[in-house]
This record gives structure tokens, sequence and C-alpha cells, in this order.
């Protein structure tokens, strides 16, 4: 279920013009900032719940659908918060990096962290 607010469709329109215009950075960090988000839905395996293993695939589960499970849905704010520290997290390797005498790939953190700002402070209709 998406709503007016989600983020991901508005992450998804600045990584098309990102690879459209082929900037490298900004295409890195709006796949991390997708990722996150989605890794972020993703749900902790129930160890309770009665499987029968497959003999033809390691790890795999005999049934349709037996190893799928409903997602998490994240509120806008949630959703806000996990790219708010993507954010914070390149910005961090950025002075890091700059600390180690690495500039040019601190810039590029930052570069990748204002892609992920202005997705942020962009109304959904004014992308």
């Amino acid at each position: 279920m998406q709503t007016e607010d989600d983020l991901r469709p508005r992450l998804r329109r600045q990584l098309k013009a990102a690879v459209r215009d082929r900037d490298r950075i900004a295409v890195s960090a709006l796949r991390d900032g997708i990722a996150a988000l989605d890794n972020a839905e993703a749900i902790e395996p129930r160890q309770d719940v009665p499987t029968q293993g497959s003999e033809h695939v390691a790890g795999g589960l005999v049934g349709l659908g037996a190893a799928e499970v409903e997602r998490r849905i994240l509120d806008p704010e949630s959703q806000r918060s996990i790219v708010r520290a993507e954010i914070e997290a390149r910005l961090a390797a950025a002075t890091t990096y700059e600390e180690h005498g690495q500039g040019a790939r601190a810039a590029e953190l930052r570069l990748g962290a204002d892609a992920l700002l202005a997705v942020l402070e962009s109304r959904s209709e004014g992308d």
C-alpha cells in the first residue's frame, strides 16, 4: 500500500533521472535508500512455524508460497527516519574519510547524501 507521502516512488523517479544523467554517485545513494526501506519492511523469520523442507533445494520449503510472508508497512515518518539515517551514515563516513585524507571519497559521500536529502525535501507533486 502506497500513500501520497510514500518516499519509494519519489526515490525511484530520482533514480531513473540519475541513471539517465549517468550520475553514478546519485544512483548509488538512491539505490541504497530504496534498499534501506526494503530491508526495514522485512520481517524476521518465525521459528515456530512447522515446515517441510525440500529434498531438492537446501533451505527450501515445500508448498506454494510456503516461505512467503507479508512485509511490514512503514508509515511516512518511519520512511523519512530511515532515509535520514542513511544520510547521517553517509555524512559520518564522509567525515571519517576526510580525517584520513580521502577528500575525493568524502565529497562523493556528501553528494550522495545531498541526493537523498533532495528527495526528503521534495513534495510528491513537485518532483
